[in-house]
């Protein structure tokens, strides 16, 4: 059975050792509000998925329960400098 992101919500948080209204006044809202994330009665919007996966130190994916991952994105400040080069797609060729 797929894990829901409520319970890896709650998860991440017993493993860090904080109690609900501990990151609740980390992400500036409620108690309740924040109980409320981790029974899946509220959404939870995504400025503050984002403002989890950083404190956390992993990604919105893994929060989500998208991957297994717990890495972080690179930031665009921490991205090398070197571009990107992108395979050009010619008619004919699959990729």
């Amino acid at each position: 059975m797929i894990m829901s992101f409520y319970k890896r919500l709650r998860e991440l948080r017993e493993d860090n050792d904080l109690k609900q209204r501990e990151i609740a006044e980390i992400l500036c809202c409620s108690q309740r509000v924040y109980s409320n994330y981790e029974r899946g009665d509220l959404d939870i919007p995504t400025e503050v998925l984002i403002k989890l996966a950083r404190y956390y130190g992993t990604s919105v994916d893994f929060i989500l329960n998208l991957t297994n991952d717990k890495r972080p994105y690179i930031s665009n400040e921490e991205a090398p400098e070197k571009p990107v080069e992108f395979v050009k797609k010619t008619p004919g060729r699959r990729l």
